[in-house]
């Protein structure tokens, strides 16, 4: 992963609404952005903001049913990011302690 790609990510999921709305994508599998507006204090619009980031860093997935958008996480992503840069921090880590 490129660090441009990593840094966008982190920068994502810094955000503690989306921590949110992926702590709740993850809970119940999908939801679309009227149901979580529903469950967060911010409106459907900025909700769907954020979706919009945590989609282009590929953390939720849009999935269209009838006429509505459901989005459900996409756990792959950031759990093989957090593997990248728990390894990262061990190495230096283990550096300090030579």
């Amino acid at each position: 992963m490129s660090v441009a790609v990593d840094d966008d990510l982190w920068s994502a999921i810094g955000d503690p609404t989306r921590r949110r709305m992926v702590d709740l994508l993850l809970a119940s599998g999908d939801a679309t952005a009227t149901s979580l507006s529903a469950q967060l204090p911010v409106s459907r619009q900025a909700i769907a903001k954020h979706l919009a980031v945590l989609e282009e860093v590929g953390l939720v997935e849009p999935v269209r049913v009838g006429r509505e958008v459901r989005y459900r996480a996409l756990g792959a992503q950031l759990r093989d990011t957090a593997s990248e840069r728990k390894k990262e921090i061990q190495a230096k880590i283990d550096a300090l302690n030579t």
